[in-house]
């Protein structure tokens, strides 16, 4: 994608012991994380409007073609899933709006991880491609957490966002699916500010649920 995808998750019960990040309480991280997830468009536009036709669309044809791209790379591409992306553009000094899909996949390691959202990437003309490995929190590769969390709709928060100028410079934005879940992949050391930002999204913290993992932006 164009800028730094920050993803807005649900969390469980957690206590984060990453120096300088403080404790967070959370529930316990909940099973069938997916060995990796893809989350990618098709979209080159800079969209500013929320009413815009173009955020309407179901990435159909693009859902089919990136899970053969998966498939011809030797991995196995697993659910996908329709999101609504709300961003803050610093350039621009306003929010932008984008329709996006995440994609699971299994069977793949760091690197054909990495090959797989590379080719996305450039088949789309896209800037990076975020992806996330699903890890141990004490692999040594852990570097991010994964948040997701229910009952979150796409205007409350653009809401937060516009409010919240720590929130939106650091984070970025986030991401919602058409059911209202919140999805935010964030730095370890930005949990904190990420727990702070999805309770003002109205979200009981206790009901969230976290993945660690790690995260890498690829173009």
């Amino acid at each position: 994608m164009k800028q730094r995808l920050r993803v807005l998750v649900a969390v469980g019960a957690l206590t984060l012991g990453v120096a300088g990040a403080g404790t967070a309480q959370a529930a316990t991280a909940a099973p069938g994380c997916p060995t990796a997830e893809i989350f990618a468009t098709n979209n080159t536009a800079i969209i500013t409007d929320p009413a815009d036709p173009r955020l309407r669309t179901q990435l159909t044809r693009f859902d089919h073609e990136v899970r053969g791209i998966v498939r011809a790379n030797g991995a196995r591409p697993g659910a996908s899933k329709l999101l609504d992306g709300v961003f803050w553009s610093g350039d621009l000094k306003q929010t932008t709006y984008e329709r996006s899909r995440e994609f699971d996949v299994n069977r793949v390691g760091r690197d054909g991880l990495h090959h797989i959202a590379g080719v996305i990437a450039k088949q789309y003309h896209q800037e990076s491609v975020l992806t996330f490995r699903c890890l141990p929190r004490t692999s040594p590769e852990t570097d991010a957490v994964e948040i997701q969390a229910p009952g979150v709709s796409a205007t409350r928060l653009h809401d937060a966002l516009v409010a919240n100028p720590e929130a939106r410079d650091e984070l970025g934005g986030g991401s919602v699916t058409l059911d209202g879940r919140l999805t935010l992949i964030a730095p370890l050391a930005d949990l904190p500010l990420a727990q702070k930002f999805t309770k003002s999204l109205g979200v009981d913290w206790n009901k969230a649920q976290v993945r660690y993992g790690d995260e890498e932006f690829v173009s």
